[in-house]
């Protein structure tokens, strides 16, 4: 997860690199670090856990995708994409017993 670079984001979500512009590139490095707050927050595993699974990867660049294609104030859909929700769940720790 930690490899992801901004040109497989870009390629992710069918943009070019070179015609963003900074303010793109930033909202996407935003869109990165939400995505990972966001796993880790579902899953209850800290980001070095999280980079010890690759398909953690698909999860963020599915977050990413769907927070640039809704940028808008209003979102039609309040459904979570179920792709992330499958990946993430197989992972979720915080939701487990703990024994106390």
């Amino acid at each position: 997860m930690n490899d992801i670079s901004l040109a497989t984001i870009c390629n992710h979500i069918r943009e070019i690199e070179e015609n963003l512009e900074d303010d793109d590139k930033n909202l996407i490095e935003a869109q990165f670090g939400a995505a990972v707050a966001y796993c880790k927050g579902y899953t209850g595993l800290t980001e070095e856990e999280l980079n010890e699974h690759e398909d953690i990867t698909i999860a963020v660049l599915a977050l990413i995708a769907d927070m640039w294609d809704n940028r808008s104030t209003t979102v039609s859909q309040a459904n979570p994409n179920r792709t992330v929700e499958t990946i993430l769940g197989m992972y979720s720790t915080n939701l487990l017993p703990n024994g106390e």
